[in-house]
């Protein structure tokens, strides 16, 4: 399928994959895109995908984007995914380490200038295994920050020349914890402590009643996305 195929594919299917539920995207998107992968972070969104996409194409790949610098709670969400599932995660690294990036940038690049960090450690690993794949699962939502307000839950990637679904993005924080009480879904133990939103430990905090979910991301700085969806 020839980039103007794909493209007059998403344009007709935008509109009625928009009434359709999750697993129903997600059916549709590993049949129509069989050489397909979902990014996972191991947050609330992902991990309800995670539990969708076992029950639809255990097969689809599933990756990570290990900079380093996650929680250890995250890498023990990892764990116990990967065992509940019998589900062998896609690890992806950045090109260098943190010990050869403080050389070559200096020491908290995180706090210098975060965009480069999340450019060594989360982009350019993106970019790198998406360039193997036609298509992309994410977990973003819609309400969840200003630059995610109009993602379709089909849409063609420009930024890294793939078709990207979202098959959660009309879903509200309250469709996601629905989904993980009533499938007994496993879960990040930090979105019990004030991170709706877990990302590297250098650059994510608690948020503190009536701050936004994403306040807690980037934290006294304007910075509001990594990179990775815009």
């Amino acid at each position: 399928m020839n980039l103007l195929e794909k493209e007059a594919l998403i344009t007709t299917k935008a509109e009625e994959l928009e009434s359709a539920t999750p697993q129903e995207v997600i059916a549709w998107a590993v049949e129509t895109f069989p050489n397909i992968t979902f990014a996972c972070s191991f947050g609330a969104e992902d991990v309800v995908i995670v539990d969708m996409l076992q029950k639809i194409s255990p097969s689809t790949d599933v990756f990570y984007l290990d900079t380093d610098f996650h929680f250890k709670e995250t890498y023990e969400t990892r764990d116990a995914m990967a065992e509940r599932y019998n589900l062998d995660f896609v690890r992806v690294s950045p090109e260098i380490t943190p010990e050869e990036q403080a050389e070559r940038y200096g020491d908290e690049l995180w706090k210098s200038d975060p965009n480069a960090c999340c450019n060594i450690r989360k982009v350019e690993p993106l970019t790198r295994i998406l360039s193997q794949y036609d298509a992309w699962i994410t977990g973003i939502r819609r309400d969840q920050a200003p630059t995610r307000a109009n993602a379709k839950k089909i849409e063609y990637d420009v930024k890294f020349g793939l078709v990207k679904f979202n098959p959660l993005a009309s879903w509200t924080s309250e469709d996601v914890w629905n989904y993980i009480r009533e499938n007994d879904v496993l879960y990040n133990p930090l979105h019990d402590r004030n991170y709706p939103s877990i990302g590297c430990e250098h650059c994510t905090r608690q948020v503190m009643p009536g701050e936004d979910p994403r306040a807690g991301r980037w934290a006294g700085s304007e910075k509001t996305e990594c990179g990775l969806h815009k």
